[in-house]
């Protein structure tokens, strides 16, 4: 029906302003499905991409307002149906311009195509960096610039990071690029030994990097330390930047706590926006496991999801790597008990011999994620990146174990307890009033979970 396509924009418009979506779910889940054809009065609809989860989550929400916002524009009563592009190839010379169109245009985009905002599970661990990204992907390289992005591994920075790629391809013409920072350091090295031999390589390399609207760059702790790799980040940053153009950078710590980072970068990365991921609580990660679990076409029961759920709490890919040990051989047998997951899953969870927090494994945690010397913190000296960690080793000490204050003196070499009680009352305080402090201890403990 020609009249049906010359109104289809219109038609999504009435359902955004009827039903009151906001910008991001309009233009995540109704700005990109288009018309395909309309028999009996049954109408389909084009799921552009190859995503089955975008599929179901379009149809459980939004048939209702497709038929209702259709029937009232054509005077009749129609039903609707939806369908992925990949099921449809042979109608795609009828179609508007797809994403694998907008994507062909933009040949330096590297983005994995299974991470996206739709299927991202929002918790209160990440509800603030989700948010955040979703602001970005909206409006590239305006007041949230550069962004970046810090948590434990496993976490979902790169999945945000590349949701984000993938929202502003699919919604302008913008060029993206996507890059590890190991991939950045290897073609650093090979540009200069390149150019040892006369050759144009730094320069192609630069407009590589300057000539794009959108730098996502994952990991950048890797090249922290390699001096050229990082002046030459320093002025790509800086040349982005300048130009208003977008840059999202994620790391496993806070720019603050990275100790061998160019100060020029710290300054440059504190003046934009930081959020952090932290891991999942509970409920989130119940949520993770169902979401993980439509890709499968067998389901493990109820109470294996919450038994995972309940002992792995230190990442992503550990809840959603035990689920897949616990599909594969329930798919095998065709069926599967708690007990069988308990067996498959013994060496990875171990709950009837938890391990023990002692000072020891405090004292290893606090150095690992300051990047500073166990024995610095029970030394003597007082330098000032010193002094902080220290404190919060004593504050944890008392926290996490029964060890006395007499004890925690006597693991920093002091004669008396005074200076151990003025660090915890201290951290102890200040920990109600700085967020920043606060999810630096929260991060600290679930790196002592890990050990």
């Amino acid at each position: 029906m020609e009249l049906l396509r010359q109104q289809w924009d219109n038609i999504k418009q009435a359902i955004k302003d009827e039903y009151e979506l906001t910008g991001i779910a309009f233009n995540i889940w109704v700005k990109p499905l288009q018309y395909l054809k309309c028999e009996n009065n049954t109408v389909s609809i084009l799921v552009p991409g190859e995503n089955p989860e975008m599929l179901n989550y379009v149809k459980v929400n939004y048939t209702n307002y497709f038929q209702e916002a259709i029937s009232q524009a054509l005077s009749d009563n129609y039903t609707v149906e939806f369908t992925l592009e990949e099921e449809k190839k042979e109608n795609t010379d009828n179609i508007e311009e797809t994403d694998k169109d907008r994507n062909d245009n933009n040949p330096a985009s590297s983005l994995n195509p299974k991470y996206h905002f739709e299927n991202f599970v929002v918790g209160s661990n990440n509800k603030m960096a989700h948010s955040v990204c979703l602001r970005v992907a909206e409006t590239p390289g305006t007041e949230l610039n550069p962004l970046f992005i810090h948590g434990g591994s496993g976490l979902g920075k790169t999945h945000l990071m590349t949701a984000i790629g993938h929202y502003i391809t699919e919604n302008s013409k913008m060029k993206v690029l996507y890059v590890t920072s190991e991939d950045f350091l290897n073609e650093v090295i090979e540009s200069i030994r390149k150019n040892v031999n006369g050759s144009s390589s730094m320069s192609k390399l630069r407009e590589k990097y300057r000539n794009i609207d959108v730098l996502l760059i994952d990991d950048i702790q890797f090249i922290i330390g390699k001096t050229a790799t990082q002046e030459e980040f320093f002025n790509t940053f800086n040349s982005l930047v300048q130009n208003e153009k977008q840059i999202v950078i994620t790391s496993d710590k806070h720019p603050k706590h990275i100790k061998e980072l160019d100060e020029r970068m710290r300054t440059r990365f504190l003046n934009g926006m930081i959020v952090d991921i932290a891991p999942p609580e509970y409920e989130t990660r119940v949520a993770i496991l169902r979401k993980y679990a439509e890709n499968f076409d067998f389901k493990v029961p109820d109470n294996i999801i919450d038994y995972i759920a309940n002992h792995i709490r230190s990442n992503v890919r550990e809840l959603e790597g035990a689920y897949k040990q616990v599909y594969a051989l329930g798919q095998l047998d065709g069926d599967m008990t708690l007990e069988k997951a308990k067996d498959i899953l013994k060496d990875i969870i171990s709950p009837d011999n938890p391990s023990v927090v002692t000072p020891s494994l405090i004292l290893k945690g606090v150095s690992e994620y300051y990047n500073i010397d166990a024995d610095d913190i029970t030394s003597k000296k007082r330098n000032a990146e010193i002094v902080l960690p220290r404190q919060i080793f004593m504050y944890l000490c008392r926290e996490m174990t029964d060890t006395t204050l007499q004890g925690v003196a006597a693991l920093l070499d002091k004669k008396d307890h005074s200076t151990v009680l003025h660090g915890y009352n201290k951290i102890s305080k200040e920990i109600n009033i700085n967020t920043e402090l606060k999810e630096s201890i929260e991060a600290i403990k679930n790196i002592i979970k890990t050990y």
